[in-house]
């Protein structure tokens, strides 16, 4: 019977969107029905294979989106989103893969679910993507998402840490008024995209908080003061407000988490 890394790992090296998200959805579905053995004797890869398209930029090189009121901006915004949830794919079936012998079983139940869930959220974007005439790739996009991963490869806490409980957090934050920009613009079906994405989302980041959580028990130590250090060391940026308190709530990631970070 195949590991479930080396099954991660095969999602990881997909380099195609089709290809991966078939993949994504083929290695939960085994997991599920118990087709792959709970083992990680397989290395994940230091990055993950990516398709010719799109080009990626360094940040300081892309282009402006604007805020999502003609057409073309709802469509760069799209792609943007796209291209989040590609990378996220790979996000979820590199923690399972690479920490998941340090947790019980479910800790691979959840990330894997996450991961099925991601490559759905792209199979729908990248579907409205078409029908506005476009397609994932067609636009350039952000190099730095991997650099999360890369930054935090060897250290389970500090990956739960700044990946679900800052970047995917973040999401919780700007969806609502993206969906509202969208609803707004008449773009109802783009919008509704967007809400299941962060229906989901929500979830996502509790799994976060929740094996985080894990984490410090066994250790004896608080979680908050800990994900703050962790966030300090390993993340680049300020965390900037407005933040959704409640999603975030929902999620078991409290205020003071990350009110002592929060930039003014």
């Amino acid at each position: 019977m195949n590991s479930v890394a080396d099954a991660c790992r095969d999602v990881l090296l997909a380099a195609e969107p089709l290809e991966k998200v078939r993949t994504a959805r083929s290695v939960a579905r085994a997991w599920r029905r118990g087709a792959l053995d709970h083992r990680f004797d397989t290395a994940m890869p230091e990055a993950p294979a990516r398709p010719a398209l799109p080009e990626l930029l360094p940040p300081h090189r892309m282009p402006k989106r604007g805020r999502g009121g003609s057409e073309r901006g709802r469509l760069a915004l799209l792609h943007a989103l796209a291209h989040i949830e590609f990378s996220a794919i790979d996000l979820a079936f590199d923690v399972a893969g690479r920490f998941g012998g340090q947790f019980p079983r479910s800790f691979v139940d959840d990330w894997l679910s996450v991961g099925a869930d991601e490559a759905m959220h792209f199979a729908m974007l990248d579907r409205r993507l078409k029908q506005f005439g476009s397609f994932y790739g067609d636009l350039p996009a952000h190099a730095g998402l991997w650099e999360a991963a890369a930054e935090t490869a060897h250290d389970a806490a500090a990956r739960l840490a700044v990946v679900p409980m800052v970047l995917e957090a973040r999401g919780l934050d700007v969806t609502p008024e993206t969906v509202a920009r969208f609803d707004a613009a008449g773009d109802a079906k783009s919008g509704r995209i967007l809400h299941r994405i962060y229906t989901d989302e929500i979830r996502h980041v509790g799994f976060g908080a929740k094996w985080f959580g894990y984490l410090c028990a066994n250790a004896g130590i608080l979680p908050a003061p800990q994900w703050q250090m962790l966030v300090r060391k390993h993340f680049r940026g300020p965390l900037k407000p407005p933040f959704n308190d409640s999603a975030r709530a929902s999620a078991g990631l409290t205020r003071d988490f990350y009110a002592p970070l929060a930039s003014v």
